[in-house]
C-alpha cells in the first residue's frame, strides 16, 4: 500500500503531519516544535517528493533514502521533517493493525515514572522550590529537574549566585528519597563544569545535563570522567555518526536523544541500541507537552535500556501557550507521579479540529 498524500498543519510553533494511504487510511505525526512552519516547507519541498508513492510500511527504507537524496542539505530541518513523516506512518500502521505504536515496536502499554521538568531560569530559587514541593504533594512526583547557569552562557549565571542558591534551596526543600536533576544547557567550560559538578554532588544531585557546549564532546567527556554523578546529553544531536562517536568515546553516562529533533522513533531506537551496546541508559529529551512527550512515552515502553523516568514539562500557558488545545483529550495525565501509555491504536490521540482550523495547511499528493 502506497503513500498517496502528505498534509501539514502548521503554526510557527507546531506542525502536525497527516499521511494518507492509497486506500484512504490516515495517520498523524508531528515535526519538532519551534519554527515549525519552516519545517513544514522543508517537508513538502524536500521530503514529500521522495516518499510519495513508497510503501507505507517501508519506514526504514524511507528514512534512509531521504538523507541520501538530500545529501547537500544535512542537519536539523531535514530530520525534523523526516520525523513528522515517520511518526505519522507509525500512527497509520498502528491503526491498520489495531495496536499502539509501542506494541508495533516490540513493547507493551503501561505506566511510566515521570520527572517534573522546569524550563525556567527567571524564577527565584525560593519560588522554584515552592512549586516543585507543591507538585510533589499534588501529583506525586518524586523526581525533579531545574535549570542552572545561563543557556549557552559562556560560564555566566542567570544572575550572580543563583546556581548555588537554587541547588541548596531545592535540595533542602525536597528532602530525602527524591531524585534531583539539573540542566546547564551548554553553559560551562570543563573546569568550571567540574567545579559546579562537585557542588552538585555535595547537594545530592544525581543528573548533570549538558554541562558544556553540546557539540564539544571532548569537553563533556572531561566532566564525565571527573564526576561521580551522571553526566548526560544529546538532545540537540541529529546525525547518527555524531551519536556513534559520542557513545564510543563515552562522552556521557546517559544519552538523551529527542525523538523529534533526531528524525523519528526508528532513528531514536537506533541511538538507544548503540547506547545499550555500550552499557548506557537512555533518558530522552521531551521538554513540552506536544506529541514529542507522547512519542517518548511509547519509546520508553520499548527500549530495554530505558532510563529511570520520562521528562514531563511542568510549564503552563504563561511559558508554553502553544502546547495547549492541541488534542481532543489530555494524554499526559499524571497520577502518583506516573503517566500511562494506553492500548489505543497508534499514538492514541486525536488532533483538535479547532486547532487544525487555525493552522496553515499545505498538501503534497502523488501524481
Amino acid at each position: 500500500m502506497k503513500i498517496e498524500k502528505i498534509d501539514s498543519f502548521a503554526t510557527e510553533d507546531v506542525c502536525f503531519v497527516r499521511v494518507t494511504s492509497e486506500d484512504g487510511q490516515t495517520g498523524w505525526g508531528q515535526t519538532a516544535p519551534y519554527h515549525a512552519d519552516i519545517t513544514a516547507l522543508v517537508l513538502h519541498r524536500q521530503i514529500a517528493p521522495h516518499s510519495l508513492g513508497m510503501d507505507v510500511d517501508d519506514i526504514d527504507a524511507i528514512i534512509d533514502l531521504i538523507p541520501e537524496r538530500e545529501h547537500k542539505f544535512p542537519g536539523s530541518y531535514i530530520f525534523r521533517a523526516i520525523g513528522g513523516l515517520e511518526t505519522a506512518l507509525l500512527d497509520l500502521q498502528g491503526k491498520i493493525q489495531g495496536k499502539p505504536v509501542c506494541e508495533l515496536l516490540g513493547g507493551t502499554p503501561g505506566r511510566l515514572r515521570a520527572y517534573a521538568s522546569s524550563m525556567k531560569r527567571d524564577i527565584t530559587p525560593a519560588d522554584e522550590a515552592d512549586r516543585l514541593k507543591r507538585l510533589a504533594d499534588e501529583k506525586g512526583f518524586d523526581a525533579f529537574k531545574f535549570r542552572i547557569g545561563a543557556e549557552v552562557g559562556r560560564g555566566r549565571d542567570e544572575w550572580p549566585g543563583r546556581t548555588e542558591e537554587i541547588v541548596s534551596t531545592v535540595g533542602k526543600s525536597m528532602g530525602d528519597g527524591v531524585a534531583l536533576l539539573v540542566d546547564a544547557n551548554s553553559c560551562y567550560a570543563p573546569e568550571q563544569a567540574i567545579e559546579i559538578g562537585k557542588m552538585l554532588e555535595d547537594n545530592g544531585i544525581c543528573h548533570f545535563e549538558e554541562p558544556c557546549p553540546y557539540w564539544e564532546y571532548e569537553q563533556t567527556k572531561l566532566v564525565t570522567e571527573a564526576l561521580e554523578l551522571d553526566v548526560t546529553g544529546g538532545e540537540q544531536d541529529c546525525e547518527l555518526p555524531g551519536w556513534r562517536r559520542m557513545i564510543e568515546m563515552r562522552a556521557v553516562d546517559i544519552v538523551q536523544p529527542d525523538v523529534c529533533y533526531l528524525g523519528g522513533m526508528t532513528r531514536t531506537m537506533r541511538v538507544a541500541g548503540m547506547a545499550e551496546a555500550a552499557g548506557l541508559k537512555c533518558t530522552p529529551h521531551s521538554a513540552n507537552l506536544s506529541m514529542v512527550t507522547l512519542f517518548t512515552m511509547h519509546l520508553l515502553r520499548v527500549i530495554p535500556n530505558a532510563g529511570n523516568y520520562l521528562e514531563y514539562s511542568i510549564e503552563e500557558a504563561d511559558y508554553y501557550p502553544w502546547q495547549y488545545g492541541l488534542f481532543t483529550h489530555d494524554p499526559f495525565k499524571v497520577v502518583n507521579g506516573e503517566v500511562e501509555v494506553t492500548d489505543a491504536p497508534g499514538w492514541g490521540v486525536e488532533i483538535s479540529e479547532q486547532w487544525l482550523e487555525k493552522s496553515d495547511r499545505i498538501e503534497s499528493k502523488r501524481d
